[in-house]
Parts: structure tokens; C-alpha cells; sequence
């Protein structure tokens, strides 16, 4: 059977669940149509199909359903990009179909692997290891120069909050009792050594609630 120019064949038609079905097109797997779908398009097993109408489906059909499907995921809960693609192919959508979802999310800036990493690394650093982090961060996919950068950033964060601690204490200052104008004088302060006013701010807030 000679193949006209710019037409395909559906080679096979096999059910996923009792509503969906893997299309495969000249052989390949080519997407997942509902039974609705199926016969909207006519696309039925050892028929022609045009390649115009493949481009359609898989743009009006196919990728709008990735985009809302990444989205859902993402709003369901935080995941690396390495999740989303992952969960994306469980889906069963072609591989480029997922590249135009990911960047389609990404546009927005919806799955960004560093965020995360620091959302995660500040959520868990005063109740696990550092080893335990890196090794969960490494398991999600997220890169190690990535982990590198976010923990060394978080650890330091840490770091220079223990040590506006340490003012505090030496000075007693009581975050509870202090006057505005008091706590204005020892944030004046301690900007003036170098500390970052966010972090200041923090300190202060947690002794607050910890007197």
C-alpha cells in the first residue's frame, strides 16, 4: 500500500481506560484521544489520516490538555520540574507535547527548580540533616549545583541569624518589653554591622514569640 504525500495511516487503536485510547499513527504511538474524540476526528484503526489533521489534534486537543494537566499538578502541590515531566509522561503525552507544556508553565514561572529547593531547605533545616535534605533534593531531580547554591545560601541565612541572636542576648535586649524606639535603635544597629534588615526583622519576631 503506497503512502500519498502529507497522509498517514492509524495503525493501531488500543484502550487505556474504557473511554481512552493510545493512537498510533505509521506505526509510532502518536497520542490519547477519548472514544468522543475518536469518532469527531474519524480516526478509526487501518484508515488514512492527514497530517493536517494531526497537527490539529495534537494542538487544539493534546496540548491544551498537557497545559491544564501540568497546571492542575502544579496547583495540587510544589514539584520540581523533573516531578512535573515525570508525571506528565505517566499521562501519556508525546514528548514534545510535554517540552510545550513545561515551557508553558515555566513562562509563568509556576515550576523553578531553585525556588523550590529553597522552600524546601528552609522548611526542614532545623528538623533534618543536611545529608538527608541534599539526598531527598537529589531524588525529587533537582541538579546538585542547584542543591549546592540554595543550601549554601540557607545554611549561611542560618548562620548570620544565630549570630544577630548572640547581639541580642549579649545586649538584653527583650524583644517582648522593647519600645518601638528601642527596637528601632537596635535594628539601626545592627545594619550598620552588615546585617540584612529582613533577617533582623526575623530574629527579633521569633524572640518575640518565644518570651
Amino acid at each position: 500500500r503506497r503512502k500519498r504525500k502529507n497522509r498517514m495511516y492509524v495503525t493501531k487503536i488500543e484502550p487505556v481506560t474504557k473511554t481512552k485510547y493510545k493512537v498510533f499513527i505509521d506505526g509510532q504511538f502518536a497520542f490519547v484521544l477519548y472514544k468522543g474524540e475518536l469518532s469527531r476526528y474519524h480516526i478509526a484503526q487501518d484508515t488514512e489520516v492527514d497530517e493536517r489533521l494531526v497537527s490539529q489534534i495534537l494542538s487544539e486537543i493534546v496540548l491544551k490538555r498537557a497545559k491544564l494537566r501540568a497546571m492542575h499538578l502544579l496547583t495540587d502541590m510544589d514539584r520540581t520540574e523533573s516531578q512535573l515531566r515525570t508525571k506528565l509522561k505517566q499521562g501519556l503525552y508525546p514528548d514534545d507535547i510535554i517540552e510545550q507544556a513545561m515551557a508553558y508553565v515555566k513562562s509563568f514561572g509556576y515550576v523553578e527548580d531553585e525556588n523550590y529547593a529553597r522552600r524546601f531547605v528552609l522548611s526542614r533545616q532545623n528538623s533534618k540533616s543536611k545529608k538527608e535534605i541534599y539526598a531527598s533534593l537529589c531524588q525529587k531531580g533537582v541538579a546538585k549545583e542547584t542543591i549546592d547554591k540554595v543550601m549554601e545560601e540557607c545554611y549561611e541565612m542560618e548562620e548570620e541569624r544565630g549570630a544577630i541572636q548572640k547581639i541580642l542576648e549579649k545586649k538584653r535586649f527583650c524583644a517582648e518589653k522593647a519600645t518601638e524606639a528601642e527596637k528601632a535603635k537596635i535594628c539601626g544597629y545592627l545594619l550598620r554591622k552588615g546585617f540584612r534588615y529582613e533577617d533582623i526583622r526575623q530574629v527579633i519576631q521569633v524572640s518575640e514569640w518565644n518570651t
